[in-house]
Parts: structure tokens; sequence; C-alpha cells
């Protein structure tokens, strides 16, 4: 089979009813020339494959033998596609129209841009930004994200405010498009995480090989969130409080190192407290466990890291908020990207 140009890629594990939703217009939105759309399926038992094989025939499909979560089902797949660049897009995600083109067109114009994302805003309320991404993802320098339009949980409506494309820190793996060979030779996404945030720390490993993120504003998704884990799942807090402090491990500066991922553990039990405080238990052991589970890969983290820094060219990045986002959001009440950069 020849190289494709890109390959519009979506994860599913028994999604039968995300598929039936929002597969048509993927498939109708992504007719352009060299654009191939994949259903790479992690061992499905719900009809969803016979779904794709019969009513999409022109849709490839993409097996594996079990449930590898969100990084290991992409890294798999991917290793069985030869396509120039990777679109790695959620199944509840459906795509404006003229989607592709923007992206294409922003990765074209710089070889040093690696990857870029849409615009994602909410599949319920069209008019507002989607929690997993919006208009471009930062982080603070103890690892938090946030992007432009959400900020914790504050999510902003879409006022045309954000309407320039920019560099990133990260790009949200909802809709995410990125030049196969770098996204192969930077390690892919990190199996250990298995769901949350390795979009995160595979952007984070990409930008210190020297590369730039880009959010591109003039193509749109739309999202519905929480079609794998609601955002109230405790679990979905056990794994971005314990990939987080992986993500820092493996990724943060030497001379930033230590004193940041105290200051984060300090962070992360604060937040505990508060889970607890408010009688919310299930949230307080969700990052009890969090901790435990980070100190128990620690090792594996801390040799990854050792793995990593001959490739690191950039330690710093401009994209990184250098300061604590938990102050300016809490104690200075700046609820906004542009208000944090005032």
């Amino acid at each position: 089979m020849s190289r494709i140009k890109v390959a519009v890629v979506i994860l599913n594990w028994n999604g039968l009813e995300l598929l039936k939703s929002f597969l048509p217009e993927v498939v109708n939105y992504s007719n352009v020339e060299g654009a191939e759309v994949i259903v790479a399926d992690n061992n499905s038992t719900d009809g969803s494959l016979n779904f794709v094989k019969e009513q999409f025939p022109q849709v490839r499909i993409v097996l594996m033998d079990k449930n590898y979560g969100f990084a290991g089902g992409y890294n798999k797949a991917l290793n069985q596609i030869d396509a120039e660049y990777f679109l790695l897009l959620n199944s509840d995600v459906a795509p404006g129209k003229d989607w592709l083109p923007p992206l294409l067109k922003v990765l074209e114009s710089d070889k040093d841009i690696a990857a870029c994302s849409p615009k994602i805003k909410s599949y319920k309320e069209s008019q507002q930004f989607e929690y997993a991404g919006a208009a471009g993802g930062f982080i603070d320098r103890y690892g938090f994200p946030y992007c432009r339009g959400r900020i914790f949980d504050v999510v902003e409506k879409d006022e045309g405010q954000y309407e320039e494309t920019i560099p990133v820190f990260w790009g949200s793996g909802a809709a995410l498009l990125i030049r196969s060979e770098i996204y192969k030779s930077s390690g892919g996404l990190d199996e250990d995480f298995f769901a949350h945030m390795e979009e995160i720390d595979l952007c984070w490993r990409v930008k210190n090989r020297g590369y730039k993120i880009v959010s591109v504003s003039q193509s749109e998704v739309y999202h519905l969130g929480g079609g794998t884990l609601n955002q109230q799942n405790s679990h979905k807090t056990y794994l971005n409080f314990r990939n987080n402090l992986f993500m820092l491990v493996k990724n943060l500066p030497k001379k930033r190192f230590k004193r940041r991922i105290i200051i984060r553990m300090v962070l992360d039990g604060v937040a505990g407290l508060h889970f607890l405080a408010k009688g919310e238990f299930a949230f307080f052991a969700a990052v009890l466990n969090a901790h435990f589970s980070f100190y128990k890969g620690l090792r594996l983290m801390l040799k990854k890291r050792r793995e990593l820094l001959p490739d690191v060219k950039n330690e710093t990045h401009d994209e990184v908020f250098n300061g604590s986002l938990v102050w300016h959001f809490f104690v200075k009440k700046q609820r906004t990207y542009k208000e944090l950069l005032r």
C-alpha cells in the first residue's frame, strides 16, 4: 500500500454509538486529496466494527488484539500506517467543514512546526470552548495545564477573542495533526500513562527537541467530551494527578527539577485535603493513590528522563507560564488566558 498524505485516525473501543453519531461527518469533511479516514480498534465487542464495514466501506480498519488504552492503542495502530502526517482524532469529535486544509497549510509552511491542533469547541454548546484543548494548550511552571479559553473548570464562550494562530505548549489529543516521523522519533505516546496527559507529555518532548506546536484557529472541531471518562470521574482524577507527576519527572529542566517536583507534590497535597474537607472521599483517595502509583513508577520515569536528555535542544519555552496558575486563579482571581497575560 502506497504512502498517504494524512491519516485521520480514530481510536475506538466499544464506541458504536459514538461512531454512529460522529463518523459520518468525519468522512464527509475529510474528503481532501491524499487523506484517508482510519478506525483503529482496541478489540471492541459491541458491533462497532460491523457498523463501520457495512456503512463506511471506504474507511480502513486497523485491529488490535486487546484494549491498549489511548496511548498504546495509537502507538500500535500508527506503526501499521504509512502516512506523512498523522491526525489523532477522538471518536466523539465532529469536524467543521473545511477543517483539514488550514491545519495542513500550517505544517507545510514551516518544517520546524511538528504539530498543530484546531480550535476545539463544545459539541453540546457550539459557542463555548471545550475543556480538552479550547484554543491551544499551555502549562504553568509546576505543570498545571490550561488553555486559551479554559483555566481549570472555567470555560469561556468563543467571542472571537482567540482567532490568532499562535505557538502553544501542547495540542489536544482530541484532534492533533503531527508529522509522522517526529511522532515516531520522539517515542510516540507514553504507554505507561494509559490515558490522560500523554499528549502534553508528547508535545513537551517534541518541544524539548526544538520543534514548535501551533494552535490553528481557522480550523474548528466540536468535541462531545467525557466519551471515555467523565470530568467528574475519580479514576480520571487519579490518572491526571499521577500522569502529571510522571510528565514533570521526564521533562522538567535540570536546574528546576527537584524544587518544582517538591512544590507540585505539596500543591497536590493541598488539593487532596480540599477534597477531604468537602467530603469528596473518592477524589481524596484518587489523589492519594496517584501519589503511591507515582512513587512505584518513579524509577522507571527517571530512567526515561535519562534516555531523553541527549535529545534535549531547548529546555526553556516561552509557552510555559512563569508563575503558579493555582495562585493566579484562586487568589488573584484571574480566570481567563488574557487576564494571565496582564
